[in-house]
């Protein structure tokens, strides 16, 4: 059985995509890692070359795949990188056409020519795949390929996906139905369970600790994105319209700061038009900051950032007595119900389509918010299921291969879906439901498996030929 923590659903990183940028990131890290570990050295090393194939070869100029790679390249850690210095950085890397490997060694390396997107030669293995080459003194060569797996997960090809050095944990899951008995057996609630396994990887106050700075970037960035103007980067010239929207609903009021913000926030009317329209500029705000390359957390991926952030800000504007541990709590919660999917299933759209981003992060949106609500675990994974069955299907078409159109949108339709199923969820029988979540991830999985590459975040299908653009700025 895989063994996964909530420090890999929930990952800091910088936009716009955890399957395209930021697998792709730290794969080209680890690369370069395992050679340095094994040799000591970069010295016989006189150049590099990277192929990019499928999904990544398609779709990744758009989705800023090179530039990604690049700064892998370079040893910079994603989760830490300052956003505001990734232009700098690239412009000097492509001005000079060296790079400093790590860090610890320049060789002579230019972009537009070592890094390859083969669009033509299809690998079996995964759509997402890359082939990275270090060419060394002696006409010898260092190669490895790996494969993005969604969600910012990588995968070494010959290396197995199992966490084996992962300790033995208390609640081992693998389906819904198995988590159920787990919570009614033991009788402890899902954030208690997620919580113990959590125990065995991590000590309580770094697993508090990092709730709360995930919970701390995902308020930032919704604040970020309200405030944010103009036009997205990367040649569609879409407007920003979570800054609009949240300048619409504070129309008379002023502030100083995020703290008065969310004070402001607290005292909004709870008319069912205000609330709509706050939820829906919450998602926006996120997704737009992760299209410019922004800090955001995959939840669980980039592309749908937005929908858990949105949800725990309702839940916390526009219910009372909500504390930073219950956020605590929410994040425990969904996560659990989002490894569910990435074992059963995939968080990748390149594999499944959106279905597996947008329908996976409003399935663990759902099911986290009727926990918050008082639901049993029964409610809590009928939630989740009432919100994946309704993105069954949902594919991944995103014009000129940048995740903008539709991918912002519907950040706002996934928070209101898993809003929608909770409050279902909570006024329902669940025994006398028809249809179980493992139901619908085994669903989700042969759609995924039934649905043509086109649709599968090539920008070859869907919206992205309906719509006449120019292509993106590179």
């Amino acid at each position: 059985m895989e063994k996964i923590s909530l420090f890999e659903i929930f990952k800091i990183g910088i936009g716009p995509s955890s399957s395209h940028a930021m697998g792709p990131w730290k794969a080209a890290g680890d690369f370069l890692n395992k050679f340095f570990s094994h040799n000591g050295s970069f010295k016989n090393v006189v150049g590099l070359k990277v192929e990019l194939f499928g999904s990544l070869a398609k779709t990744g100029t758009g989705h800023g795949t090179d530039k990604a790679i690049i700064m892998g390249l370079t040893g910079a850690e994603i989760s830490t990188f300052d956003s505001g210095q990734l232009i700098p950085s690239l412009e000097k890397i492509n001005s000079e056409k060296k790079i400093s490997l790590l860090g610890k060694y320049f060789i002579d390396f230019n972009p537009e020519l070592d890094i390859l997107f083969n669009r033509e030669t299809l690998r079996p293995s995964h759509p997402n795949t890359m082939d990275f080459t270090l060419i060394l003194s002696g006409d010898k060569q260092e190669k490895a390929t790996y494969y993005s797996i969604g969600g910012g997960f990588i995968q070494r090809k010959g290396e197995s996906r199992i966490l084996v050095d992962k300790a033995i944990i208390p609640y081992p899951i693998q389906t819904a139905e198995e988590m159920i008995q787990w919570c009614e057996v033991e009788e402890k609630s899902l954030d208690e369970i997620s919580m113990a396994n959590e125990l065995c990887w991590h000590t309580k106050f770094e697993i508090q600790s990092y709730l709360d700075s995930i919970w701390e970037v995902m308020e930032h960035s919704i604040y970020q994105g309200c405030h944010d103007s103009g036009e997205l980067p990367g040649g569609l010239h879409v407007q920003r319209r979570a800054n609009v929207l949240n300048n619409k609903l504070f129309f008379d009021k002023s502030y100083n700061s995020q703290s008065e913000w969310l004070a402001l926030l607290k005292k909004e009317p709870r008319s069912m038009d205000i609330v709509t329209n706050w939820i829906s500029c919450f998602a926006l705000s996120v997704n737009e900051v992760n299209a410019s390359c922004g800090r955001i957390v995959t939840a669980p991926t980039n592309g749908s950032a937005g929908v858990i952030p949105a949800v725990i800000m309702y839940l916390l504007c526009f219910h009372d007595g909500i504390s930073q541990q219950d956020i605590k709590k929410f994040l425990l919660v969904s996560s659990e119900i989002g490894m569910l999917f990435k074992k059963g299933a995939t968080i990748s759209a390149a594999a499944g389509g959106c279905q597996a981003e947008i329908g996976v992060s409003s399935a663990m949106a759902a099911g986290a918010l009727t926990f918050s609500l008082g639901g049993n675990i029964r409610q809590i994974l009928m939630a989740a299921e009432i919100a994946m069955e309704h993105h069954l299907g949902l594919t991944c078409d995103p014009i000129g291969g940048l995740v903008q159109i539709p991918c912002i949108e519907r950040n706002t339709m996934g928070a209101m879906k898993a809003i929608t199923a909770a409050q279902l969820a909570l006024h329902s029988d669940p025994n006398s439901a028809k249809v179980s979540l493992d139901d619908v991830i085994k669903t989700m999985w042969e759609t995924a498996k039934d649905m043509g590459m086109k649709y599968k975040e090539t920008s070859e299908g869907g919206l992205a030929i309906q719509v006449s653009i120019s292509l993106p700025e590179c």
